[in-house]
C-alpha cells in the first residue's frame, strides 16, 4: 500500500504546485483579490482563490489512486459544494449567513450518502448510538471544522501548513489501523496542501482564500468522518480534533473573548494567536513556524493517543487542554482584542 500513498500524495502535490500559477493569473482577471485593511498584516493586494488549485490536484490524486465509489463520490460531491461557496466568497464577500448556509449544503451532502457519526465509543464500555442526534452531530462537526480552518488563515503559510500537519497526522493512524482509504485520503489532503504552500508562505504570491481554507476544514472533517464509519468513533474524532487542537482553540478562545468583551462572537477582531504573536514582536516567518511546532507536537499527541490505554489518554487530553488555557492567558489571547497596539 505505501506505493499508493505515494502516488497519492506525489500527484497532489505535483498537480497543485504546477496550478497554482495558472490559478492566481485567473484570480487578477476575476477580481479576486485580498486587499489590505486594518485587521490584515498584508499590505498590498494579492489575489486569493488558490484553493482551487488545491482542489484540483486533491481530486486528481483521488483519481489516480482510489477507485469512485459510493463513499468517495460523496466526498467529491461534498468538496465541490464548499469549494463552489468559497469561490463565490473570495469573489464577492457574501454574508456570513449565506456562507453557513453554504457549509451545512456541503455537509448534508455527506449525510444524504449515508457517511454521517451513528455511534460514539463509551470511555467506561458502551457503545452509544446516536440515533435522531447522528445526523445534527455530523453537520456540526464538519461545519465546525470547515470553520476553525478558515479561522486561522490568517498570516503567509499558516493555514496550509497546519493542514499539512493534521493530515499527515491522520494519515499515520489510520496506516496503522488499516483504513486504506482515508490513509489515501489524507495523503492526497497533504500533498495537496504541501504542494500550494510552495506559492504560499511569506511573502506570499497567493492566497488560497475561504476557497482554500474552507475547502481543507471540510476535507480533513469528511475524512474523519468516513473514519468513524470503519472503527472505534471516538478515536476517529479526537485524533483529528487534536490534530487540528490549535485552529480549534484559536476558535475556542476568540468565541470566549468576544462573548466576554461583550462583541459579536462572529464579528472578526485581531485577538487571534497569530495576532498575538506579531503583538509580541516575532516576525511573519517565526510566528507561523511557532505555530507548525506547536501543530506538531499536537500531531505526535494525537498518534499516542492511540497507542495507549483510556485513562492515559484521558489524562493526555486533560494535560494538553490545560497547556493551552495557560499559554491562552499567558499570550493574551482571552484579553479583548482593543488591547492589541497597532499591529
Amino acid at each position: 500500500m505505501l506505493e499508493v500513498y505515494v502516488l497519492a500524495f506525489t500527484v497532489a502535490l505535483m498537480a497543485t504546485y504546477l496550478l497554482t500559477p495558472y490559478v492566481k493569473e485567473l484570480a487578477v482577471r476575476v477580481g479576486a483579490m485580498d486587499a489590505p485593511d486594518a485587521r490584515k498584516v498584508h499590505t498590498r493586494p494579492i489575489p486569493r482563490m488558490g484553493g482551487l488549485a488545491i482542489y484540483a490536484g486533491f481530486i486528481l490524486a483521488c483519481l489516480a489512486s482510489l477507485y469512485v465509489n459510493r463513499e468517495i463520490l460523496s466526498l467529491m460531491l461534498g468538496g465541490t459544494v464548499i469549494l463552489a461557496v468559497g469561490i463565490v466568497d473570495d469573489m464577492k464577500q457574501i454574508s456570513p449567513r449565506a456562507k453557513l448556509l453554504g457549509q451545512i449544503a456541503a455537509a448534508a451532502v455527506l449525510v444524504l450518502f449515508g457517511i454521517r457519526i451513528e455511534w460514539l465509543t463509551n470511555p467506561f464500555g458502551d457503545i452509544i448510538y446516536l440515533s435522531y442526534l447522528s445526523i445534527p452531530l455530523t453537520i456540526f462537526w464538519v461545519v465546525g471544522l470547515t470553520n476553525t480552518l478558515n479561522l486561522i488563515d490568517g498570516l503567509d503559510g499558516l493555514a496550509a501548513g497546519v493542514s499539512t500537519i493534521a493530515s499527515l497526522t491522520i494519515l499515520l493512524v489510520a496506516a496503522q489501523q488499516n483504513f486504506w482509504t482515508v490513509a489515501i485520503l489524507t495523503a492526497a489532503l497533504a500533498g495537496s496542501a504541501l504542494g500550494f504552500l510552495q506559492h504560499n508562505f511569506n511573502p506570499a504570491k497567493i492566497f488560497m482564500g475561504d476557497t482554500g481554507s474552507m475547502f481543507l476544514g471540510y476535507m480533513l472533517a469528511a475524512v474523519s468522518v468516513l473514519g468513524t464509519v470503519k472503527s472505534a468513533a471516538t478515536i476517529a474524532l479526537v485524533v483529528p480534533a487534536v490534530a487540528l487542537g490549535l485552529p480549534i482553540m484559536d476558535t475556542a478562545f476568540a468565541i470566549i473573548r468576544r462573548y466576554l468583551s461583550g462583541q459579536p462572537i462572529f464579528k472578526p477582531d485581531k485577538g487571534h494567536l497569530h495576532h498575538r504573536l506579531l503583538a509580541m514582536g516575532l516576525s511573519q516567518r517565526q510566528a507561523v513556524l511557532l505555530m507548525y511546532l506547536i501543530s506538531g507536537c499536537l500531531g505526535v499527541s494525537a498518534i499516542i493517543l492511540t497507542l495507549v490505554n483510556q485513562v492515559s489518554a484521558a489524562l493526555i487530553l486533560l494535560a494538553l487542554l490545560g497547556s493551552a488555557v495557560l499559554g491562552a492567558k499567558k499570550i493574551g489571547v482571552l484579553k479583548g482584542s482593543n488591547s492589541l497596539g497597532t499591529h
